[in-house]
């Protein structure tokens, strides 16, 4: 019985131990595949580990780029349907759902739009007639960028601000008839913030304004004419966005005169607005004629005449800058007493894929 019991203990000792040997290879074959440079300490294994990661993505790439190119050239000659093309992940197609996103189908929207502040305007009851003046203390860029902003906003007007308080320049708005009043903040000589008030009926947004550039510094820039600039909203997707967008087109008039080929862009990209002011350039090339397969007459000349095409491109005009809404508040401008239907805090940024325009 001993023996028996002896030889038992033996086999599952045995059995323990190579249990465990597997165990370790196991986990020294992940360890190895999850090797990493970072991980390397020393800076030549490190380079070198990297270079070899670097060049077998490129390999691996390289394959899947040809063997798409097989299978989508199989495809065709087979008169099979082409295979799908992968859509990249992106932050915007990967953002978080949002309730807010407007809709085509959507008559809720299309009612409060038909009886929002700004339908006069929209529906050329009324002329846009905007205001514009600036901060307390101005800067030396800030008459620049306002004559900028002149010339890019039809029957806008500059006052200068003095020591009037902005309730009574509001009031003073609304007796002379204008439909929106801009403030242009300045801080540490740069303007950086941008108020826009609509008159009478408010809304008051407040946005964030960096990465100005003037007319001037813009490379081969071109002279804007005084016609009428067709205005172009992109990318402003949700009830808030729909708001803004509405807001921002109620300062231009509705009428563009497509004669003097401008125009005027707010691109909406995380949150990000994006302000362009380019202008349409038509030009004639000369392009030469393909050759013929057939052989060709020594006399005939007509070949050798190039053809004329006409070629569109834009011509930025300037100013170049970013807006960042940080509220927008119910009425005209009021600090003690206004309501704010949307306001930026710092705990909404808990996620790169949340935008919220």
């Amino acid at each position: 019985m001993g023996g028996k019991r002896r030889k038992n203990d033996d086999s599952d000792a045995e059995e323990s131990e190579a249990a465990s040997s597997k165990r370790k290879k196991t986990v020294a074959t992940e360890k190895k595949d999850q090797l990493r440079p970072s991980m390397i300490k020393n800076k030549e294994k490190r380079s070198e580990v990297h270079a070899k990661l670097k060049h077998q993505k490129k390999l691996d790439k390289r394959a899947k780029a040809k063997a798409r190119d097989a299978a989508v050239k199989k495809a065709l000659e087979l008169g099979e349907e082409l295979p799908e093309k992968k859509v990249p992940r992106t932050i915007e197609n990967t953002r978080e759902f949002d309730e807010t996103v407007c809709k085509p189908d959507d008559e809720e929207l299309f009612a409060g739009n038909d009886a929002d502040e700004f339908s006069s305007i929209l529906h050329q009851q009324q002329t846009a007639k905007i205001l514009i003046t600036t901060c307390r203390f101005n800067s030396s860029r800030g008459p620049a960028f306002i004559s900028e902003l002149l010339s890019v906003i039809p029957n806008a007007h500059y006052y200068k601000r003095g020591t009037y308080d902005l309730k009574k320049i509001v009031e003073y708005a609304k007796n002379k008839d204008f439909t929106s009043v801009i403030v242009v903040h300045t801080n540490r000589r740069e303007p950086d913030a941008l108020l826009i008030i609509g008159v009478p009926n408010g809304p008051t947004a407040h946005f964030k304004l960096s990465k100005l550039v003037l007319r001037k510094d813009i490379k081969n820039h071109g002279t804007p004419t005084s016609h009428k600039p067709e205005l172009v909203l992109n990318n402003f997707t949700t009830r808030l966005g729909s708001r803004i967008g509405r807001l921002i087109q109620s300062l231009f008039p509705q009428d563009p005169e497509f004669k003097g080929r401008r125009v005027v862009t707010f691109h909406n990209q995380r949150d990000f607005i994006f302000f362009r002011h380019h202008r349409y350039i038509f030009e004639k090339k000369e392009v030469k004629k393909a050759e013929s397969k057939g052989k060709k007459d020594k006399g005939d000349k007509s070949d050798n005449v190039p053809e004329q095409k006409v070629i569109a491109r834009l011509q930025e005009c300037g100013p170049r800058f970013t807006l960042k809404l940080i509220s927008l508040q119910n009425g005209t401008f009021d600090t003690k007493g206004g309501e704010y239907e949307w306001v930026h805090k710092a705990e909404m940024d808990t996620s790169r894929r949340r935008f919220f325009l």
